[in-house]
């Protein structure tokens, strides 16, 4: 009985996010194109990231469909230290889906209930539910996005870095 409270206790341990300062930067994208080219300035600052997809992604793309774009997106750079977020709004059954299709950090606004079932399904597999969005760089409508990754992935890095260039 003492490793499930050890477990739980965990669980509950607040985990460095992007959202928090103490995770890879966040950006979001729309298509293959930003993905290869958040991936590229990444790559470029030796920095990790963290890809978001749209809200509410689950009903537009799906898991599967949004899972091939990162792996398309991450052929180029597999040297980035990479972690994904897929977003599901208040779909309980699109997180399951997302869960299920291995991704390690789904996003469910939903009530409680679901999400205390997702909570279940996400720590049997090792994935982290997370209910808000995570502060973001979002690429919709950005003119030259591997530009505008690396000034906001170069931000991160000064700011972890205590303010000082690196």
């Amino acid at each position: 009985m003492t490793q499930p409270s050890r477990r739980r206790a965990s669980r509950r341990r607040a985990r460095p996010t992007a959202a928090s300062g103490g995770g890879p930067r966040a950006v979001v994208v729309h298509d293959l194109a930003q993905a290869e080219a958040a991936l590229a300035a990444a790559a470029a600052l030796g920095t990790p990231l963290l890809l978001v997809s749209v809200e509410g992604a689950s009903a537009t793309l799906g898991p599967l469909l949004f899972r091939a774009l990162v792996e398309q997106a991450r052929r180029a750079h597999p040297e980035v230290a990479l972690e994904v977020l897929f977003d599901c709004a208040e779909q309980p059954g699109h997180a399951a889906a997302a869960l299920r299709a291995g991704f390690t950090k789904v996003r469910f606004g939903g009530r409680r209930r679901a999400a205390e079932a997702l909570e279940a399904i996400a720590a049997a597999t090792g994935a982290e539910l997370v209910t808000r969005r995570p502060k973001a760089l979002d690429l919709r409508g950005e003119p030259d996005p591997e530009a505008a990754c690396r000034a906001w992935l170069a931000r991160g890095r000064r700011a972890i870095a205590g303010g000082g260039a690196s």
